[in-house]
């Protein structure tokens, strides 16, 4: 069945990263001229996601309001005329089709897996595919995009990966591999933070899922797990019981926005590509440090 929809959880409070998100979602933060949601968005939609379920919570409503028409703004810039044309296509750019988005609310922030069965209603019985918004992905094609190309010669549940160093496995959940075919891994289990010599490997989960409707059932009645919050990974595992489990190890760089040095980070790789500041903060990144250079050596 082909993958249709899509659930985008933005209900987190965004505590790594205050107080810049005291007053504003953590999703809308700016990775250059575009809000860090937007990405993950447009990576859903270049993958073919016709339905986007985002599950909002309290003091959210900047998301909603970013997809939806700025009329007042569009006839702003349509009326200064030529010199505003390419700021208002990017302006509509971000308006989603009608009936394309859902917004639901997880009123108690119970974890992840909580969130997703928050959606259960719109997703239905078919597969779909989640995106972490905190996590970006500079891919292309689109991380999502490669991964609903692999479901589609494969099927079964898929989980996006990439290798990190060993000597940083702790800091990862990552997955135990069973065997390999190219980018797509069968796979028989994960395991949250390992020590660096008990890890299965060195493939870290990115923050992007294509799961079976069936994952509703069990996140029904999913225990509390890690941080007494109800767990996608524990609802997984169960299900990895009965269903194969896949791990597609994309080709892309992806970014954690949800710390500082993380979007930090996103910031400065996004800037460095593109289109019209790539080049001049090249220069910057140099001349900075050569000055960081010349004031050590004061």
């Amino acid at each position: 069945m082909t993958i249709r929809k899509a659930v985008l959880p933005v209900a987190g409070f965004g505590t790594r990263v205050l107080p810049a998100t005291k007053s504003i979602p953590k999703e809308m933060l700016p990775v250059i001229d575009r809000p860090a949601i937007d990405y993950v968005v447009d990576e859903a939609l270049t993958a073919g996601i016709e339905h986007i379920v985002f599950v909002t919570g309290r003091n959210k409503g900047a998301i909603e309001d970013y997809f939806d028409r700025a009329f007042e703004l569009e006839t702003s810039l349509e009326q200064r005329g030529e010199s505003k044309r390419d700021i208002l296509r990017s302006v509509q750019r971000t308006t989603l089709p009608a009936g394309s988005a859902s917004f639901v609310r997880q009123q108690s922030p119970l974890g992840l897996g909580h969130a997703i069965w928050c959606a259960r209603d719109i997703i239905g019985n078919e597969p779909f595919a989640i995106l972490l918004p905190d996590v970006i992905v500079r891919a292309s094609p689109s991380c999502l995009a490669q991964m609903v190309a692999a479901y589609n010669e494969t099927g079964g549940n898929i989980l996006a990966v990439d290798a990190v160093p060993e000597a940083d496995v702790s800091k990862y959940g990552v997955i135990s591999p069973k065997e390999r075919n190219g980018r797509l891994i069968e796979m028989d289990g994960m395991v949250e933070k390992p020590a660096r010599e008990q890890a299965p490997s060195n493939l870290k989960i990115t923050g992007r899922y294509i799961l079976q409707p069936e994952i509703f059932n069990l996140l029904e009645d999913q225990g509390a797990g890690a941080g007494g919050e109800i767990q996608l990974t524990d609802a997984m595992a169960r299900l990895m019981e009965t269903q194969s489990f896949f791990a597609f190890e994309y080709d892309g760089k992806d970014y954690d926005c949800g710390s500082v040095l993380g979007y930090f980070e996103a910031v400065l790789g996004h800037a460095v590509h593109h289109p019209d500041i790539g080049g001049q903060v090249e220069d910057l990144i140099e001349r900075l440090a050569a000055e960081m250079k010349a004031s050590r050596t004061r």
